[in-house]
């Protein structure tokens, strides 16, 4: 009888990847960097297992959207009191910290519970194009959708 390959951690071999992200649609970079984040795009791909690899994005702050979503797309959050709500649209997001942005589509793509918080560890944004990753030799990796 054959059996299922499970991934060890032993048997992980973890690379870095730097994504450019100038002129990049918001979602279509952000599914892309979910994939290999989570492994997904790796022959040893266990559903719960951690089998990604480490994502450092750069030029965050130059991410294109479509349509009219600067001003449309809003960041909600609540601080639990009443009349707590705060909101915030795209454009102002991307003034005052263009790498939240990224990190939360990413975040949205990836599962809600411990494995998912491991993965987003493994997630680097920066908004010029300077990172401090430069002693794990990142290879660069062109995303095409």
């Amino acid at each position: 009888m054959r059996t299922t390959y499970i991934a060890k951690a032993a048997d992980i071999e973890r690379k870095w990847y730097v994504v450019d992200a100038t002129g990049h649609t918001l979602g279509r970079l952000s599914s892309e960097i979910a994939k290999i984040l989570r492994g997904k795009t790796k022959p040893i791909f266990t559903p719960f297992v951690d089998t990604g690899d480490y994502v450092i994005v750069i030029n965050a702050d130059k991410i294109k959207v479509t349509g009219k979503k600067m001003d449309q797309k809003l960041y909600r959050k609540h601080s639990g009191y009443v009349s707590g709500l705060k909101e915030k649209t795209l454009r102002e997001m991307m003034a005052k910290k263009p790498e939240d942005v990224i990190t939360h589509a990413v975040n949205g793509m990836i599962p809600k519970n411990n494995l998912g918080r491991k993965v987003m560890k493994k997630l680097f944004v920066y908004a010029g194009t300077e990172h401090v990753h430069q002693a794990q030799q990142p290879e660069e990796l062109t995303i095409t959708y």
